[in-house]
């Protein structure tokens, strides 16, 4: 401190402090040149302060918000401890540390690590949390003796992560002795909160600190579980799987009819609209012969198989005429017999035109043994 600080010193006989608004100071030690306080000097503590006086690294006093004139009347117990047979004609020596009590907001604290718990309906899970608090100091001469100690300024930064790891520790103290199962604990945060404002709040007033609002603000599973959990609500909005199978079914049918080429789709789209068809007749003879027996929601397996699905027949154009219908099996045969052929014009229900049957996609397999026609 220099020479200017020195001489200000002796003439400054007003003690406050005016927070500064970019910092989050909580503890400031006022400055003094050798800490020396006139008699009669007046201290002025503001809203949300305290001022504590430290002598000899002792807390002697501790004054709330007002304005105070520093004499023997009002500091009896400074007074005390300097022992001055003067008492306060001359400068004494002291600390004052003003702290702020105020409240202190939308402080965030989190799980760094999923934390695991038994669900009654799942079993173990892994579970991660994040929320906000806020606190105050409420004791101000055990926050100084806990924490400030000779701190000049003490920020909050210096013990929001030890306030963190309390809350977090205690936080899945009160989660696994509350056995919400997981899928309610949406509708519990507030119970939740509370639960653990009342858990926590011990821990911080051993340090002068005043927990005065908890909120839980989400309680999330690890992905693949909740990938999990979309699934099972996939089924229960579907609802009765085996009328979706039918529907599926149905759809099936459709697209490979709306397939020109695809043979084998169509057949099996054929065959499985059968199956289906044979199935739902099997259910309405059945509840024919019993009605008011079958359970809603529930249909009777038919009572014989339903008949295997047949292969398409084609019409062929030989010795120019229309010959046929023939299978799969009979043109293979005409084939061999050599009245059939490449170029040959085929047509079967549902076409527009006679068409060459090697442009056919389910006939071509019949030509794979024979060579392409020459080059012109």
């Amino acid at each position: 401190m220099g020479l200017w600080d020195r001489i200000t010193g002796e003439f400054i006989d007003i003690i406050q402090w005016t927070e500064p608004s970019q910092n989050e100071v909580l503890s400031y030690r006022f400055t003094r040149y050798k800490n020396e306080i006139k008699n009669g000097a007046k201290l002025i503590v503001r809203e949300g302060q305290a001022a504590a006086f430290v002598k000899e690294g002792q807390l002697a006093d501790v004054k709330g918000p007002g304005t105070y004139t520093l004499d023997t009347n009002n500091m009896p117990i400074l007074s005390t401890i300097l022992g001055w047979k003067y008492g306060f004609e001359s400068p004494f020596k002291a600390e004052v540390y003003f702290i702020s009590t105020r409240q202190w907001t939308d402080q965030k604290w989190g799980t760094q690590n999923p934390v695991m718990v038994r669900d009654p309906e799942f079993g173990p899970v892994r579970l991660r949390a994040f929320g906000s608090y806020a606190f105050k100091v409420t004791d101000p001469g055990t926050f100084l003796r806990e924490l400030v100690a000779t701190d000049p300024s003490f920020e909050a930064y210096e013990v929001t992560n030890q306030f963190r790891n309390a809350i977090v520790s205690r936080f899945v103290d009160v989660v696994g002795s509350a056995k919400i199962p997981i899928l309610d604990l949406a509708g519990n945060y507030e119970k939740m909160s509370k639960l653990a404002l009342d858990k926590i709040g011990p821990e911080l007033a051993k340090m002068g600190i005043s927990l005065t609002q908890f909120f839980v603000e989400n309680i999330s599973l690890p992905p693949e579980v909740e990938a999990a959990l979309d699934k099972r609500s996939q089924m229960g909005v579907l609802g009765n799987l085996d009328q979706y199978a039918k529907f599926q079914t149905a759809e099936a049918i459709r697209d490979a009819a709306q397939n020109p080429g695809g043979f084998a789709g169509l057949g099996a789209g054929i065959g499985a609209g059968v199956a289906v068809g044979g199935q739902m007749a099997g259910t309405i003879a059945g509840a024919a012969s019993a009605p008011g027996q079958v359970a809603a929601g529930h249909t009777q397996a038919p009572a014989t198989p339903p008949p295997m699905p047949t292969a398409a027949s084609y019409h062929a154009a030989i010795d120019g005429a229309a010959a046929g219908p023939f299978d799969s099996t009979a043109l293979a045969a005409q084939m061999k017999a050599g009245k059939v052929g490449r170029s040959t014009l085929v047509w079967k229900p549902g076409m527009a035109n006679w068409v060459a049957a090697d442009t056919v996609e389910e006939l071509r397999p019949l030509f794979a043994h024979l060579p392409p026609p020459l080059p012109t």
